[in-house]
């Protein structure tokens, strides 16, 4: 088996990664390195679907509670501590999967990270008081004038990638679009199998309504309102995170917990859309059916890493 070989599992949430990964990692002896970029946060686990401990103990996992809620996290720090672990997996001949649905972890991580310049707290902070003034359309504006690409590939409520790119535009210069341009994401480190797991809207939709309720019952409010607790910043990674700011509504008695729950499941439908149109530009993705596609899939990732074939 190649020692660079890595087998990518993406898609958009709850459309069955864990699930599928889980079992066939276990009897490869594979581990996994988690590309979400809420599951690196420590004490929030129910409403980010992290792998459980049990789950843990089955399959080794890395790049999971790598921070505390409160601390600043990025793709760049994302892709030195993927690589640090692939290259552990690699070095003890364990093969490595790499699992999650966000995409620019995912992208940075096999295709190189766009050189842009660094985090400017001052300007970042001025940036989260407007969304927090009078939230993320006038950010998508700004950008739409300043860097037309850039506004055309970002969703109007993906705060997070809107700063960024306004950040980069101001402090430097130059537009995002012409630093990723030039990069052009052509980085080649590992030879990869990548396989996008593909449900019906209507299907993944009936599944996050489901798995949103499942997380209440496990406790998700009671998880909210620890880190309420916390003392956590209003802007806070923490509360950018799918189903907390909603249950964060509960917590702080603006809303009734069926509100809350409903809420939960419309951010996460629009959420799914949004890594649905990310991934479906992105290249070299193999579609399958987390269900009836299955046997087809263990074939596939088998014949990869034992010679590097891949699907047609």
């Amino acid at each position: 088996m190649s020692s660079s070989r890595v087998v990518c599992v993406v898609g958009p949430t709850a459309s069955g990664k864990t699930a599928l990964t889980l079992g066939l990692a276990e009897s490869l002896g594979a581990e996994i390195v988690s590309a979400d970029s809420r599951q690196v946060y420590r004490h929030m686990d129910i409403g980010t679907a992290k792998p459980t401990r049990a789950e843990q103990a089955r399959v080794h996992h890395h790049c999971v509670d790598l921070v505390d809620p409160g601390e600043p996290f990025d793709v760049a720090r994302f892709r030195d501590a993927a690589t640090a672990a692939l290259r552990d997996m690699h070095a003890r001949g364990r093969p490595a999967f790499v699992v999650g649905g966000t995409g620019l972890y995912v992208r940075a991580l096999l295709r190189g990270l766009c050189p842009a310049p660094p985090r400017v707290p001052a300007i970042r902070a001025a940036l989260a008081a407007i969304v927090g003034r009078e939230g993320t359309s006038t950010l998508h504006r700004h950008l739409a004038v300043i860097d037309p690409v850039a506004a055309a590939r970002i969703h109007p409520h993906d705060a997070v990638r809107l700063e960024r790119a306004l950040e980069v535009a101001l402090s430097s210069g130059r537009r995002l679009s012409e630093w990723q341009a030039a990069h052009s994401f052509g980085e080649t480190p590992y030879q990869t199998l990548v396989i996008g797991l593909a449900l019906p809207p209507v299907t993944l939709g009936v599944r996050i309504g489901a798995r949103a309720r499942a997380m209440v019952a496990a406790g998700f409010l009671d998880e909210v309102r620890l880190l309420r607790a916390r003392g956590l910043d209003d802007g806070a990674a923490a509360w950018r995170a799918v189903g907390y700011r909603e249950m964060r509504g509960c917590v702080d008695g603006q809303v009734d917990l069926e509100g809350a729950l409903a809420a939960t499941v419309r951010a996460t439908r629009r959420f799914a859309r949004r890594q649905r149109t990310w991934f479906r530009v992105e290249p070299g993705i193999h579609w399958r059916h987390p269900d009836t596609d299955r046997a087809r899939i263990v074939d596939e990732v088998a014949a990869f890493l034992a010679s590097g074939t891949r699907p047609p």
